[in-house]
């Protein structure tokens, strides 16, 4: 396995990254383990996750991804070698402030993913996508007090447009917060047009990170 620095960061992660959407929805708990397992064994490192995983599939209240994860940091011992990433925008419980980019529904739910994930840090914290009920600002202050506790190491995006990200960037530029250095986008050989148009340009010029999800479409 090859390493890489994600974007312009000192952060070395494995050149694949592990998805684990399916962990307690179609791949059982037994399953993740030992994907998990042969991920390490063969040299990856990275491991991206969500708070909503996988809110969607029957019975399935969210967070059973990082609880899964969790578990089997704390069995294998191996918390360190792991680059963690998780994400956070997706409604997690009842009322209006149970989802989106708020400065209240982040840091409660970031809270919540520190303990489903049995670790008192998260390495790459996400948007999962934009939150235009938002103002930006307050989102990327929120991201920058996490960095500042130690309850987060690095700031990442997921599916945002090109112009949303760029004015992410300069929020964070003018008033001296941490900026995302990592793009989620959706990117395969069959969905390739909005990342290479636009995306592709900014995280070249900015040293942002990518890493595609559904690459194999």
């Amino acid at each position: 396995m090859e390493y890489r620095n994600l974007g312009r960061t000192g952060l070395k992660v494995s050149e694949l990254c592990l998805g684990t959407m399916q962990w307690g929805w179609t791949a059982s708990e037994e399953d993740g383990r030992a994907v998990m397992d042969a991920f390490v064994e063969a040299g990856g490192n990275f491991i991206d996750t969500a708070d909503v995983y996988s809110t969607w599939a029957k019975n399935n209240p969210g967070g059973v991804s990082e609880q899964i994860i969790g578990r089997w940091m704390k069995d294998r011992g191996n918390r360190r070698q792991i680059v963690l990433a998780t994400k956070v925008r997706g409604r997690m419980w009842p009322g209006p402030t149970g989802e989106g980019l708020s400065r209240k529904h982040i840091m409660e739910a970031v809270e919540d993913s520190l303990r489903r994930l049995q670790t008192d840090s998260i390495d790459l914290y996400q948007s999962h996508s934009f939150d235009a009920s938002v103002p930006i600002d307050e989102t990327m202050r929120s991201f920058d007090d996490l960095v500042q506790q130690g309850k987060v190491r690095y700031v990442g995006a997921s599916n945002y447009s090109a112009w949303r990200l760029a004015r992410a960037l300069g929020v964070s530029a003018a008033n001296g917060w941490v900026r995302y250095d990592s793009l989620q986008p959706h990117y395969n050989l069959v969905h390739r047009g909005e990342f290479e148009r636009e995306l592709k340009p900014l995280c070249e010029q900015e040293g942002i990170g990518v890493i595609p999800y559904s690459p194999l479409a």
